[in-house]
């Protein structure tokens, strides 16, 4: 029996959506966040949720893995031991606006969608509304964001989270945090090369 043709990848100007069964989605939202870092700011990932329950646990999940891969460059917030959720968001936001220098912000959480949808992973420009699924007001949070749509939404949104599969939510936590982590060596690489170039322009004077 032949498999199941692999869902398609979507690309805008602002964002790219892969499927986490692509054996590519990894590099691809690697190069889109590479090509998104600046030079100049803290990069700051926030990794939202909470491991009470199944579908929201896909960013303290993802945290956690971030956590064991100790990247350099990276600070992190949100891990199944600490998390980030709707208690303390307001306070860690606060937190790093104090202790990072107008830092660049990377938010990543869970979302539901539409069924077709689930499985793919979204990296994108601008903020994330945390909680906006289950009609939960929170403030936005994130210069740019990373969604994993882990379930259906429109309709018991809490027991749809609480019903998630956690083989799905770490499947795609896997994939996040290697996506990560290869955007990270874009990521020095490129520096290598901005220092390069300042120690030439350096010598010319």
């Amino acid at each position: 029996m032949m498999n199941e043709a692999i869902p398609p990848s979507q690309f805008t100007q602002t964002s790219c959506r892969s499927h986490l069964e692509d054996h590519m989605t990894p590099h691809r939202l690697a190069r889109t966040l590479a090509s998104k870092y600046p030079v100049d700011r803290p990069i700051v990932y926030v990794c939202i949720g909470t491991d009470r329950s199944t579908g929201d646990s896909l960013g303290p999940l993802t945290g956690s893995l971030l956590e064991k891969r100790k990247l350099p460059f990276f600070e992190l917030h949100g891990t199944l031991k600490d998390p980030v959720h709707a208690l303390n968001l307001e306070e860690t936001a606060e937190k790093i606006s104090t202790d990072y220098k107008d830092a660049f912000v990377v938010a990543i959480d869970a979302c539901l969608g539409q069924y077709r949808n689930i499985g793919y992973i979204e990296v994108g420009e601008g903020p994330i509304f945390p909680g906006a699924g289950v009609q939960k007001q929170l403030p936005p949070i994130g210069d740019m964001h990373i969604t994993g749509i882990v379930n259906a939404g429109g309709f018991m949104e809490h027991a749809m989270l609480q019903n998630t599969r956690l083989y799905l939510v770490n499947e795609m936590a896997s994939r996040i945090t290697d996506a990560i982590h290869y955007s990270n060596i874009l990521f020095r690489k490129r520096l290598a090369a901005v220092h390069t170039i300042h120690i030439n322009e350096q010598l010319l004077q």
